[in-house]
């Protein structure tokens, strides 16, 4: 299958760079995977299309302060993104200047882009494949220097500074384990007060952890999807959860995964037929011709053309049904990607 068949226009002006007042203020394109028939509504009315014996999986990761600036002891600039927090004083992180630092290296860290360096110093200490390893062996931990220093990861698109509100708005209401350096963007529509409305319903609710990597912006660069390389991203399913998948199976309810991260640690928990506990790294990588074993519906936001994700839901709910709804979403002047607007899809052909 071709990456070009997954292609599609996008008004620059549809690409959201802020998010709007209210969480729950966006819209919601539901697609039926089965007929591909769309209706518009408004994501408060998502309780509403929910049913008792349903089960909501969501991702509790939380998005760290991941970006940082500075300069190489030698005097280059550079930028900093933490991909994954080894332990207290070590990381792997993507460096970006105008050459790479060689193991032993000295960074000397900024408060902001283009600022004179601070107190806080790294060292390179070694390289695995594009990411590098880093330690502030010596002084005070990685996390509290991301903390006081460090900046919310943005996506690409987003093309402006982090601010104070992304604090906050770049994070779901129910994040809890640190570990991310992207949002599991489809829980950034949730409230406080739609959760409970949703749980006042008799729906049940369960978290799984995927701490969401930089990969996941990483474009498709194969012709052949099916040549693509999946990156690596921490997983955790719990027995609990597959408990309570199985009992809502067997009470006939649906289980709705909460964005593409919780669809991808819940199909990787099933890769051998029946959900079972999971820890460790999942690289699935789910596109048309996909079976899915977990997953009966999901809530997620749109996605980026040619992308991974735009991929995974195309086996969700069929490549044409997916493409003929990103249409009359730009049709209709959705909002895109992270702080953009989201949908409800129910399986389709690739439910088995």
């Amino acid at each position: 299958m071709k990456r070009s068949e997954f292609n599609y226009q996008l008004p620059q002006e549809l690409i959201a760079q802020y998010p709007l007042p209210g969480r729950s203020d966006s819209r919601l394109l539901c697609l039926d995977g089965v007929t591909g028939e769309t209706v518009h509504r408004r994501f408060t009315d998502l309780a509403g299309l929910l049913r008792p014996d349903d089960l909501l999986v969501f991702n509790n990761t939380r998005v760290i302060p991941a970006r940082l600036w500075g300069q190489k002891e030698t005097g280059g600039k550079l930028e900093i993104l933490v991909e994954r927090v080894t332990g207290s004083h070590t990381a792997l992180a993507h460096i970006r200047c105008s050459k790479s630092p060689k193991p032993g290296s000295g960074i000397l860290l900024a408060a902001r882009e283009g600022a004179e360096p601070g107190p806080y110093r790294l060292q390179v200490t070694g390289r695995e494949d594009a990411l590098f390893a880093i330690s502030s062996e010596g002084g005070p931990a990685l996390t509290e220097i991301m903390g006081d220093i460090g900046h919310m990861p943005l996506p690409p698109y987003i093309e402006r500074e982090d601010e104070g509100s992304d604090q906050e708005r770049y994070q779901t209401v129910f994040a809890e384990q640190e570990g991310a350096v992207a949002a599991p963007t489809a829980g950034l529509h949730f409230t406080r007060e739609l959760l409970d409305e949703i749980s006042e319903r008799g729906v049940r609710s369960v978290t799984v952890t995927l701490h969401v990597g930089a990969g996941t912006f990483q474009p498709v660069r194969a012709d052949n999807i099916e040549d693509h390389v999946m990156h690596a991203e921490y997983v955790q399913v719990d027995d609990a959860v597959c408990s309570a998948v199985r009992d809502t199976r067997t009470r006939g309810g649906r289980v709705i995964a909460v964005g593409t991260t919780a669809v991808r640690s819940l199909e990787s928990a099933s890769q051998h037929g029946d959900i079972a506990p999971f820890t460790g790294d999942t690289d699935i990588f789910i596109y048309p011709g996909y079976r899915f074993r977990s997953v009966d519906a999901m809530v997620t936001n749109f996605h980026l053309p040619e992308s991974t994700l735009l991929m995974l839901v195309s086996a969700f709910a069929g490549k044409e049904h997916i493409m003929n709804a990103y249409a009359s979403a730009v049709e209709h002047r959705y909002r895109f990607f992270s702080y953009g607007d989201a949908m409800f899809i129910t399986a389709g052909a690739g439910k088995s």
